[in-house]
This record gives C-alpha cells, sequence and structure tokens, in this order.
C-alpha cells in the first residue's frame, strides 16, 4: 500500500459561498475532508491542517513551516509522495521556495481551486485527484516541486498565476507545462535541465520587489534606502532597462550593499542585459545589479530570499542566477 501525506493550508480549495451573501470565505471544517472515499482503496492518505489561511496571508514563516514539517516526513516517515492544498494567490511562491529548500526522495505537489467545493463547476476536488495521481507516479520522482492544475503538470521555477479567476489560470510563460494528468494517467514530456536546494532554518533577510514603469524615478528606490532593506527584486522594461531617473536611488542601494536582481515585468521572454544605453540592461550590469533570467519578479524574489539566508551567500549570489 502506498501512503501519501497531504497537508491542507487554506484557500479557495478549502472554502465555501455564503448562500445568502455570495461572499466566498473559510468553513469550520476543511470541505475535502469528506471526499477521501474518492480515492483507490490501496492508497493510504495522512491528513494533516497544517495551518487554515487565504493565501494572501501566507507569510515566507509559513512557508518554512511547511518545509520543516516535509523535512520531518522525508527523515522520519515512510511516505511515497505529499501534497499540499493551498489558496492560488500565492502558491507559486510557495512552491518555488519548497523548491529551493528541499531535496525529497519523493514527489511533493502543489494544488489549489479557482472555485470553491460548493460551487458549480468546482475545479478543487479534481485538482486534488490529479495531485495525489501525480504524487504516485515514479515518472514524478527528480523533477522538483510540482504544481498540478487543471489537469496540467507545471514546475515550480515557471508556472505563475495568469487569469483571477479562470479555471486555467496557472501556466509557464516561455515553456509551457512539462506533462498532463489524462484519464488518471500521469504523462510527462518535458524535464528541468537542472536543480538547485539551498538548506533553510530562519527567515532573517528583507527583500521586496518593485515593478518599473514609463517616468520612474529615484521616490520609491530613496524610500527603500532609508529602509533596513536587504536585497530587491526590480520588474523592470523590456528584457531589462530603467527608465534613466531611477539611476541616483539604484546608485544609493548598491553603495549600501544592497542586493538587486533584476526581471522582466514582460509575460513571456528572459531578463537579459542587452541595451547599452543609460539605465539599459548592461548599463545595470556594470553598476553591479544581478539578472535572473526566467524568473518572475515574485520567484527572483523568493530566490533572492533563500540565497542570502545562506552563510556564504556573498560568494553564491552571482553565480547562482546567471
Amino acid at each position: 500500500m502506498k501512503r501519501i501525506l497531504l497537508l491542507h493550508t487554506g484557500g479557495t480549495i478549502s472554502m465555501s459561498t455564503d448562500q445568502r451573501t455570495g461572499a466566498v470565505k473559510p468553513t469550520e471544517e476543511h470541505p475535502l475532508h469528506q471526499y477521501s472515499h474518492l480515492f483507490e482503496e490501496n492508497i493510504e492518505i495522512s491528513e494533516e491542517d497544517i495551518f487554515h489561511l487565504p493565501s494572501p496571508h501566507v507569510t515566507l514563516h509559513n512557508m518554512l513551516d511547511m518545509q520543516k514539517r516535509l523535512i520531518k516526513a522525508i527523515d522520519e516517515e515512510h511516505f511515497d509522495g505529499a501534497v499540499i492544498t493551498h489558496g492560488t494567490d500565492t502558491l507559486e511562491e510557495t512552491a518555488y521556495f519548497l523548491d529551493l529548500t528541499l531535496d525529497s526522495p519523493f514527489p511533493i505537489v502543489l494544488t489549489g481551486a479557482m472555485r470553491p467545493t460548493d460551487e458549480l463547476g468546482s475545479d478543487g476536488v479534481s485538482n486534488l485527484q490529479n495531485a495525489i495521481w501525480t504524487a504516485l507516479s515514479m515518472d514524478s520522482k527528480d523533477k522538483g516541486i510540482l504544481v498540478v492544475m487543471n489537469e496540467e503538470i507545471h514546475t515550480a521555477r515557471y508556472v505563475t498565476k495568469t487569469h483571477t479567476t479562470n479555471i486555467a489560470t496557472f501556466r509557464t510563460p516561455t515553456f509551457g507545462p512539462i506533462g498532463i494528468v489524462s484519464k488518471h494517467k500521469v504523462r510527462f514530456f518535458q524535464k528541468l535541465v537542472f536543480d538547485e536546494t539551498y538548506p533553510v532554518k530562519s527567515i532573517s533577510k528583507n527583500v521586496c520587489l518593485l515593478k518599473a514603469f514609463a517616468g520612474m524615478d529615484s521616490t520609491l528606490f530613496d524610500a527603500l534606502a532609508s529602509t533596513n532593506i536587504d536585497g530587491l527584486v526590480i520588474e523592470a522594461l523590456g528584457a531589462g532597462n530603467l527608465p534613466p531617473a531611477t539611476l541616483p536611488g539604484i546608485k544609493r542601494l548598491l553603495n549600501n550593499n544592497v542586493e538587486i536582481v533584476i526581471t522582466s515585468r514582460a509575460f513571456s521572454g528572459i531578463a537579459q542585459d542587452i541595451y547599452a544605453y543609460k539605465g539599459g540592461g548592461k548599463h545595470l550590469k556594470e553598476l553591479g545589479a544581478i539578472f535572473a533570467p526566467g524568473l518572475t519578479g515574485i520567484k527572483a524574489r523568493i530566490k533572492l530570499q533563500v540565497i542570502l539566508e545562506q552563510d556564504n551567500a556573498d560568494d553564491l549570489i552571482k553565480q547562482c542566477f546567471d
């Protein structure tokens, strides 16, 4: 008999609709508990409500709690896979945090729902089934943390939420999903070229995220320079460019030993140091900014946070992004 660890953390997948007001809100008991009979009899599912939070309430410390529970499962218990149900707003951040900080011998899959369990067309139970089948598949091993939604399998590194309400919201721009779940069958057709793991035992650094816009100046950068910020990720324009008026603030942060990582605000493509004009990618790299090709701003923030928590962060910081 195979064993699955099922960790519930909250989110829409754990919510119901108030029939009087139409508001979607958490319920006293996780509604998915009543669907355990849907899975094969030769599967033992160990369920735990690790916490019960809407995903906008989830912090890096909550992510660390999930990581520690999974480390305990890896070290002390005999599981064949693990599934985490999670709200979709920050699911991709939790998935990537776990991807960077765990080296698991069994598959770990995150899933959620865009519609509560009592709403017509709810996707929660279907997503949970597909996530469990993916976690049970031998082919899911050594592929890092996976995200399963709407019958697609994505890597934690590249998946992102692309629509506010549509059930087909999770996509992997540029690269696409690495597999699908069809009629209980898990099929992979891509694999990550490399993986990376960094041990993290605490969260102590302060890393922020800004999005560039036309006419942006140094106001926000100057405000951050007056705080105890340790790192900053900028979703820059195009392939990784910024308006020239931002440069005084950026230089001030770099002089304060704040690590600055550049990504692109564009939906697809990668950030690169292409342009040599003032504020262009090559100029920013010459000043000391680091480029994160392929990562979204929120993923780059998670990675910068994890790297800065390492004892040898100064040595790692450039090579781990390049």
